[in-house]
This record gives structure tokens, C-alpha cells and sequence, in this order.
């Protein structure tokens, strides 16, 4: 059967999300939206920062961004993900077992990069990264599907989906701010253990968490994955019944999520050198992060929900589109008016705000598109597109300033990039507001029979 179209259109504000984290189920949510979000800055931002501290190049940070490209091909496994389970995590259901088994590998990945350090050289460290990158990949594939599969009702799915994006933005904020104090005082390498170590809440919550009927049901009726009939099903059944549900408009979805978090993607691999070339000290980063990031954070996924109550679902998206492009676009303040810290903390304010406000507008949205059955590949799809065209652009961010640089300074070619990377939201803006029309007549109609 569809997935109601009305799935993900109740939304919640920040205080009735974190008032059902008394809810088991919800809580849950919360502990793999960590997991899913601890690894992602990890083979991406703080890394930068890391290679940065070791005296690598903006190009060479800019070029191992790309082992990000591995969440952009998820597609391409999903049906594995969809149909059959990891060999010897079977017993712990499709959905479970996936969880554990990248779990394991991603604990795997983030010990070695720790090991290799950028003194081991960069192809190995980036290698290490992939690897990571696969496995975060895959998890997202796999918890992206549960968090759907699991929830009882539209009500259910919008607090699933709050918590989850809650659980992700306080990974970030480990993995991108907490991590900045720990490197201070105990050295990058340390740090990444540590981090590993945190991935112990994902593999408990996995532990914890009840493996979804639904999706079995659907799947019973399928052919096995090894048959001709059971393997175009998996590959090309989630492709057909999306395009079957949404037409040619599904080609226009599908561009505005590709565009939609292009300025927060391309201006990624760059923000942690422009700390560390401002001349800021880690644990002042950190700490504001936590502080100013954590605020805005909140602020911004309560401010998410609130947009999409007000202006409904693609006016939301349009009205998150302006606030990420500015968010980022931010950044080019603080290089054109210097170190000032009172900025600083205004400009993580903002960029966590605009972000977080996006991102819950986006997963919602996307997360009210899958059909059961396929969730996890249809979801992985869109999950894909909003990512790829991002990051292939970002592994050129590091030329970009660097060319700038040459005859701009380089504080004035951060200040062009930012600014340029913001302006990047609008094509998806536009494109928002294209969509506003059809999606009031899809809102309408009566929903899909079972």
C-alpha cells in the first residue's frame, strides 16, 4: 500500500518532541538519530580541521571531501538493504541487522582513521574515510527505512521524525564542536577513539529497538531478491511505483531536493580551515558551537516545524531554502570584518539555525514520499539527490579559494566563496514555489486506497 500523503504533515514543536522522550519508541529515535549523524562531519568537516592542523593544502581538503560522495550512490545498494539481511545478523530482523552490521564497521572505521592519522598519508587515511563513509551510508539507508516502517501513524512519524533530527543535530554538534575541545587537550587521534566509542549508542539503541512488521508483510508478497522477477522488483519497482505515483512531476521533486541543500554541501569542506585561518583556537570553536551552535540548533528545528504550520509544506521548504542560503552566506561577514567573537557566535547562531530549520522541512517532506515496501531504496533515492550534485561541487571548494586567494587575499576569497555558496538556495527557491501549486491539488485529493 502508499504511504499516506498525509504522512509527516503533523509536526511538532521542539518542547513536544523532547516531552515524548518519556516514549520509549520516540526515545529511541533520538539515540539512532545520533548514530546516524556521529559519523557524517567526521570523514568531512573535522577532518578538514584536522588536516588543516597537520598543514595539508585547502585543495587537497577540498578532493578527500569527496569519500562523501558514498552517501550520494546509496541508491545503488539500497535494494540489498530492502530485501535480505547481512549473514549472521538475520535473527535480528532486515532492518536490525543492517543497523548492527554498519555499526560495528563504522566502530571498525573510525579506530582506524584514528591509528592512521594524516602521518600514515592521505591515501590511506582517505581510504579508512570511505570506509566510514560507506558504512554511515548504509546505516542511514537502514535507520532512514525503520524510522519510517515503524511509525504507527502520520502523529507518530512527526515525532519519529523530530526526534531523529534532535538525535542528528546533537551528533553534529559532538562531532563537529565537542570533538574541536577533546583534540585541544588530548590530541586528534584520541578524539576519534572517543568517537568511536560514542557509536555504542546507536549499537544499544539497535539492541533496544522493535523490528517493523509492516515492510515483511509487503515484502512476503515479493519474489526472492536471486530471481529475475524478485531482482526487478528490488531495482526497478521503487523507481517505477515513485514515478507511477507522481508523473512528470516527480522529475520536478526530484531537482528541487538535488538543488535544495546545494549552499550548506559546497561551502562544507571549507568552514572548518576558515577557523582554524582566522586564527581562532579550538577550544574556543568548540565551546561556542556548543554553546551558540546548540541554541541555534534547537531554535531551528523548532522553527522548522513552526514554518511548516504557518506556510504549509512547500512554502516551509521555501521559506528554509532563504534561511540556509543566508546562513551561509553569513560566513562572508565574518571573513570581511575579521576574528570578532561576539560575530563568531552570531554566525554559528544563524548557520545552525538555517540549517536545522532546512533539514527538518526536507526529511519531513521526503519522508511523506516513499510507498512501504520500498521504503528504504525510494528513500535512499531522494536522500541521494539532494546530496550528490553537492558534494561532487564541494571537492572543488578548496580550488575555488585558493584560486580567489591569488589575487583577492585570502580572507577576501573566503568572503566571495561564502557569499557565492549562499547564493546557490535560489534555483531550489524557485523551485519551491513552482511546486506550491501541485502539491495544494496533491493535498486535496482523496488519499490513495490501500
Amino acid at each position: 500500500m502508499a504511504q499516506a500523503e498525509s504522512a509527516g504533515k503533523k509536526r511538532h514543536s521542539i518542547g513536544e518532541v523532547v516531552g515524548a522522550l518519556r516514549r520509549p519508541r520516540v526515545a529511541l529515535m533520538l539515540a539512532l538519530g545520533f548514530s546516524s549523524g556521529l559519523p557524517f562531519f567526521l570523514t568531512a568537516a573535522t577532518l578538514g580541521y584536522w588536516l588543516r592542523d597537520e598543514g595539508a593544502s585547502l585543495e587537497a581538503i577540498g578532493f578527500i571531501s569527496w569519500v562523501g560522495l558514498a552517501y550520494s550512490f546509496k541508491f545503488l545498494w539500497a535494494p540489498v538493504v530492502d530485501r535480505v539481511s547481512p549473514p549472521g545478523f538475520a535473527r535480528l530482523g532486515r532492518r536490525r541487522s543492517w543497523l548492527m552490521f554498519t555499526q560495528l564497521m563504522l566502530i571498525a572505521g573510525l579506530v582506524a582513521m584514528a591509528i592512521i592519522r594524516p602521518q600514515g598519508g592521505l591515501v590511506a587515511l582517505g581510504t579508512a574515510a570511505l570506509w566510514v563513509a560507506f558504512a554511515s551510508a548504509t546505516q542511514d539507508t537502514a535507520v532512514d527505512a525503520l524510522r519510517i516502517e515503524a511509525a504507527a501513524d502520520a502523529e507518530e512519524l512527526g515525532l519519529f521524525t523530530g526526534a531523529f533530527q534532535l538525535g542528528y543535530r546533537l551528533a553534529v554538534l559532538a562531532s563537529d564542536a565537542l570533538i574541536l575541545i577533546l583534540a585541544q587537550h588530548l590530541g586528534w587521534p584520541l578524539s576519534y577513539g572517543i568517537m568511536a566509542a560514542l557509536m555504542l549508542v546507536g549499537v544499544a539503541a539497535t539492541l533496544m529497538v522493535k523490528e517493523p512488521a509492516r515492510a515483511d508483510q509487503v515484502m512476503g508478497e515479493m519474489r526472492p531478491l536471486w530471481t529475475p522477477r524478485g531482482l526487478a522488483d528490488s531495482v526497478i519497482g521503487p523507481f517505477v511505483a515513485f514515478f507511477k505515483t507522481y508523473g512528470l512531476l516527480a522529475l520536478v521533486m526530484l531537482l528541487m531536493i538535488t538543488l535544495y541543500r546545494l549552499p550548506e554541501f559546497v561551502m562544507g569542506p571549507m568552514a572548518t580551515p576558515f577557523y582554524h585561518d582566522l586564527g581562532f583556537a579550538k577550544d574556543f570553536v568548540g565551546t561556542t558551537r556548543l554553546s551558540a551552535g546548540l541554541a541555534g540548533t534547537f531554535c531551528g528545528i523548532a522553527g522548522g516545524g513552526l514554518l511548516a504550520a504557518a506556510l504549509g509544506r512547500m512554502r516551509g521548504l521555501a521559506a528554509g531554502a532563504i534561511l540556509q542560503g543566508l546562513a551561509v552566506a553569513s560566513f562572508a561577514l565574518l571573513a570581511l570584518l575579521g576574528p570578532d567573537r561576539r560575530l563568531f557566535a552570531l554566525v554559528m547562531f544563524c548557520d545552525n539555525f538555517g540549517v536545522g530549520a532546512a533539514g527538518v522541512l526536507l526529511v519531513t517532506y521526503m519522508s511523506s514520499l516513499t510507498r512501504i515496501g520500498y521504503t528504504a531504496t525510494q528513500y535512499a533515492l531522494l536522500s541521494s539527490s539532494y546530496a550528490w550534485v553537492g558534494k561532487v561541487l564541494k571537492g572543488f571548494s578548496g580550488v575555488v579559494v585558493q584560486t580567489l586567494a591569488a589575487s583577492h587575499g585570502l580572507m577576501n576569497a573566503y568572503a566571495i566563496f561564502f557569499a557565492g555558496a549562499g547564493a546557490l538556495g535560489l534555483p531550489a527557491l524557485l523551485l519551491c514555489l513552482v511546486l506550491v501549486g501541485p502539491q495544494r491539488a496533491r493535498e486535496a485529493a482523496p488519499a490513495p486506497a490501500a
